[in-house]
């Protein structure tokens, strides 16, 4: 299995009213791609909750291995929703790792 681990940071000029709604569009998008790319074998978005970290979002994933998350990351499905998102982020980090 292969974890797929990634941290969102908006912009400083995008504002709190459009966070919210990129954030929970973000998360709507992304948790129901399982319906779509069936090779996804878990996924969650959560939010950042301690204003002293660095990162807004983090999305945690797991795959059966590496080439399914390389056909996640430009599968249609995942890039519209992932695109709608980029709109507004300033930074990514990403950590692919085996379980």
């Amino acid at each position: 299995m292969t974890k797929h681990i990634v941290m969102f940071k908006f912009r400083d000029d995008v504002t709190a009213d459009v966070r919210s709604a990129a954030r929970e569009a973000f998360k709507t998008g992304i948790e129901a791609l399982p319906a779509t790319i069936s090779f996804i074998r878990s996924v969650h978005v959560g939010f950042n909750i301690n204003p002293a970290e660095k990162w807004d979002i983090c999305l945690d994933s797991t795959f059966d291995n590496l080439d399914d998350v390389k056909a996640y990351s430009v599968h249609p499905a995942h890039k519209a929703v992932a695109g709608e998102l980029m709109k507004h982020i300033g930074e990514r980090a990403c950590v692919d790792f085996e379980l």
